[in-house]
């Protein structure tokens, strides 16, 4: 239940308010969830005859049909398994774009066999196959496996239900990839000697991803938005501190008594600030040019929620309005804009939507079992506007 508001209680809450609070990062045995969200804004739409794109080095080129449909089949199957999401998905495709031009590769040279099977062409990659250039003798399957695409593009992806448990590891099972860049990230499954590649594809990646899903439109309140397949706790486990709660309280910058409409916690400057649930973000910027805002409007035991993270540097948004996300996505860093004391997140949940008021973010999440919350209170002057 929501904690009851009382001018009576003011004096309480004045005592942790005094001083700035030095923040450490502490650590918080509790898991998020990420690995049980599956990508529900990917929806594969037609694969068309041929697309042509640019690389970020103003290479112009044509991918055909064969190719297209090899992308799609990474594609619908980083959709499919659990936690990779879109930008998982951004990853896998440039890999292959790098290791193969998507293109499902034999090697004769090394093992004929994987001729009698079908394939795009012979490559010459030492013992290498397929889209994203795999390696019988790395363990990461036979020659029979490895010829096919939708197994390879499982085995990039990897994670506990991926062909090979982690070893080789799949994109699933790199630590905290979903903070390092995505050339970095696909470079640690691939651990090429070439690593500074993979960024080079990017923005073709991301054209082939536009043009073969569907967008549902975004704008308007009869915009249906699917019912979330999972929630996360918006900060990674050992970054942060809960610092001032919900309810009434004196502001520590103007002084004035008023409602503390959500929950503050500090972490690091830059700290990642994952999707509470899927959604889609209705506002991403600055609120008045001086406080960094995002916020995302969920479907969640079938209500509809709205989340607000508020306090991220201009450049720490990762979204923009309309985009479609998933729970435990990266979609901002933490920052110390707008009336703010120290680097920290500021979460808002409105169940009915962004209009209508705010409820105690630490009770709600609580009562919808995630997990996280039982960081250590520090009680520091954090803020919002």
């Amino acid at each position: 239940m929501k904690k009851l508001l009382a001018l009576g209680v003011v004096g309480v809450l004045l005592a942790p308010m005094l001083g700035l609070l030095t923040v450490g990062v502490v650590m918080n045995p509790a898991l998020t969830t990420q690995a049980a969200c599956v990508a529900s804004d990917v929806n594969l739409g037609p694969v068309p005859d041929e697309l042509q794109v640019t690389t970020a080095g103003g290479d112009t080129f044509t991918l055909n049909h064969t190719q297209l449909t090899h992308a799609a089949t990474i594609i619908t199957t980083g959709a499919a398994t659990p936690g990779v999401g879109r930008e998982g998905i951004l990853i896998a495709l440039m890999a292959a774009l790098t290791e193969s031009t998507l293109r499902q590769l034999a090697n004769t040279g090394t093992y004929p066999e994987s001729g009698d099977y079908p394939n795009d062409g012979n490559g010459s990659d030492h013992d290498s196959l397929g889209l994203f250039q795999m390696r019988p003798q790395s363990g990461w399957g036979t020659v029979e496996e490895l010829m096919d695409p939708t197994y390879q593009a499982e085995a990039f992806y990897g994670g506990p239900d991926g062909p090979n448990q982690s070893s080789p590891r799949g994109l699933l099972d790199i630590p905290g990839w979903q903070q390092m860049g995505k050339g970095e990230a696909a470079q640690s499954v691939e651990v090429s000697a070439y690593p500074d590649r993979y960024d080079n594809y990017e923005p073709v990646a991301r054209t082939i991803l536009d043009t073969l899903t569907t967008s549902p439109g975004t704008d308007g309140e009869d915009n249906e938005i699917p019912e979330t397949s999972g929630l996360v706790f918006p900060l990674p486990s050992g970054t942060y501190v809960m610092t001032s709660p919900f309810g009434l309280r004196v502001h520590p910058i103007t002084g004035e008594v008023r409602l503390h409409a959500g929950t503050d916690w500090a972490a690091p400057d830059g700290t990642p600030i994952f999707a509470l649930a899927d959604g889609i973000v209705t506002y991403a910027g600055m609120v008045d040019g001086t406080s960094g805002q995002i916020t995302i409007e969920h479907t969640i035991d079938g209500q509809r929620v709205a989340t607000k993270y508020i306090h991220m540097w201009e450049h720490g948004i990762h979204v923009q309005a309309g985009d479609r996300v998933i729970a435990g996505q990266h979609v901002g860093d933490v920052g110390s804009s707008g009336q703010s004391t120290g680097p920290h997140l500021h979460l808002q949940i409105h169940p009915g939507g962004a209009d209508e008021p705010a409820v105690d973010p630490e009770v709600w999440l609580a009562e919808h079992d995630v997990d996280g919350i039982d960081a250590p209170t520090g009680g520091g002057p954090f803020c919002t506007l």
